[in-house]
């Protein structure tokens, strides 16, 4: 997998890293909370200093929730790849839509209902077109593309043969999907309708297709180019629900022998090692000596499977994440290149912009740039350091944040950050912060049937 996502992380930095040439660090000075502020970067009349721990997380929601909501690519309804407020777009892609960011943002609405930020009638008319958009759009072998063009439906490539079915971001779509399935389950007539709709949809998806009939997931395919790419997906990194959603299917499942063989590389995954004093629990890098992921690997797979009390032959999934979670603030408390700003309030790396386009941090490649999405995302396995987090924000940095919550990433070290939005990025936050409150997205995913019956095929045990 090392081989997997060196190239992945590449084609993200071709495909964005032109825009922060153009950019530069001008964001600066575009920021639309910097009145009051100190040289620090503190804002000494900041509204936010007595806003409890409830009052905020409510306000980090609804503004990340917007994204989704208010942000929407209009004929779609799906998430925009990126919203940039300082509307620079060097590659002319603001009409652009993901679609694995788009299952977030589906369980981002259903925060929006539970929250009051929309009505469930709205939110259901929202899920009613995404759907029949989705089921229009091109696919390949039942998998959706990386990107697709809003406006058309048509695939926009995300890197130069990478221009088919993108099997790891249809997982993340799906399990948004199935998520609000079952959240509409025993509603009215069109309700319920929907539900037949989504399964459809997860029915089409040719999953067993994608292992070329070896005992392994392939990420990507297409028309153009084959299976050129040739990226087999093992683990362990973000892609764990697409093994799963793989092994749920009614309709083209994977054996238990894909997951073995090809996820947990015939048990190999299980050899994690000891770092910053704490069990890795599982081998994240393959071929290498790198120890631990950036943190969106412990969000991606988690926002609707329930890592609590969620095991197999190989580990345990809430002390994974956990473990990886404290490990990215025992780092940025110790601090060891010395980068300003850093702390037990400042905290959290991984895969965002960054001075030099887009970067896959963690703590053995640390740039001195801190994604919010890290440490706010992580609040189910580090309660008290993400809401310290969270309060530095917005009671301390709040130049940095803008309409859709926190910017995507900032460097106090590097006096650095751009007003610009990643669905990515954003999703997680709402996702996560209200798994950590009411467990509503878990709660709800947990409940499908083929998902409980998958999770048995592959030998999970959990606590639902």
């Amino acid at each position: 997998m090392r081989k997997t996502k060196a190239l992945f992380e590449l084609s993200l930095v071709l495909a964005l890293a032109v825009a922060f040439l153009v950019a530069g660090c001008n964001g600066q000075k575009t920021s639309e909370r910097e009145q009051g502020e100190t040289e620090s970067g503190s804002d000494t009349t900041n509204e936010y200093v007595n806003y409890s721990d409830e009052e905020l997380m409510d306000l980090v929601q609804k503004e990340t929730f917007d994204y989704f909501w208010e942000g929407a690519e209009p004929t779609s309804g799906m998430a925009r790849e990126r919203i940039h407020m300082d509307n620079v777009y060097p590659n002319s892609d603001r009409e652009v839509v993901t679609t694995g960011g788009t299952g977030f943002g589906l369980m981002a609405i259903l925060v929006g209902i539970e929250r009051g930020f929309v009505s469930r009638e709205d939110a259901l008319s929202r899920y009613e077109k995404v759907v029949d958009y989705l089921g229009r759009a091109d696919r390949f072998h039942g998998a959706w593309p990386h990107w697709l063009y809003g406006p058309s439906g048509k695939t926009k490539a995300f890197s130069a043969k990478d221009d088919g079915g993108d099997l790891v971001e249809t997982a993340f779509l799906i399990q948004g999907l199935l998520t609000v399935k079952e959240y509409f389950k025993e509603g009215n007539a069109r309700e319920k309708q929907l539900g037949k709709n989504i399964q459809t949809l997860y029915e089409e998806v040719e999953w067993n297709w994608y292992t070329q009939g070896e005992n392994g997931l392939y990420w990507h395919w297409s028309p153009n180019f084959g299976w050129d790419m040739d990226f087999l997906v093992q683990g362990y990194n973000e892609t764990l629900i697409m093994y799963i959603l793989a092994a749920s299917s009614p309709t083209y499942p994977i054996s238990k022998e894909v997951y073995d063989e090809g996820w947990a590389r015939n048990g190999a995954i299980s050899e994690g090692v000891t770092y910053y004093d704490l069990d890795t629990v599982l081998d994240y890098y393959p071929g290498s000596s790198s120890p631990i992921g950036p943190l969106f690997w412990a969000h991606y797979s988690y926002l609707g499977l329930n890592p609590k009390d969620l095991k197999d032959a190989y580990g345990d999934f809430w002390k994974l994440n956990t473990h990886q979670a404290q490990i990215h603030h025992r780092h940025c408390v110790e601090n060891p290149h010395g980068y300003q700003g850093y702390s037990t309030k400042c905290w959290g790396l991984t895969s965002s912009y960054s001075m030099k386009g887009y970067a896959g941090h963690r703590p053995d490649k640390d740039l001195g740039v801190i994604s919010p999405t890290a440490a706010l995302a992580s609040m189910p396995y580090t309660p008290k350091e993400s809401m310290a987090f969270l309060r530095f924000m917005y009671t301390e940095q709040d130049s940095l944040i803008g309409k859709y919550g926190p910017y995507d990433a900032f460097s106090l070290e590097h006096d650095w950050y751009v007003p610009r939005y990643l669905a990515i990025d954003q999703g997680p936050i709402p996702v996560m912060i209200e798994n950590y409150r009411t467990g509503l997205l878990w709660k709800w995913f947990m409940k499908n049937e083929d998902v409980q019956k998958g999770l048995a095929n592959l030998g999970f045990s959990s606590g639902q």
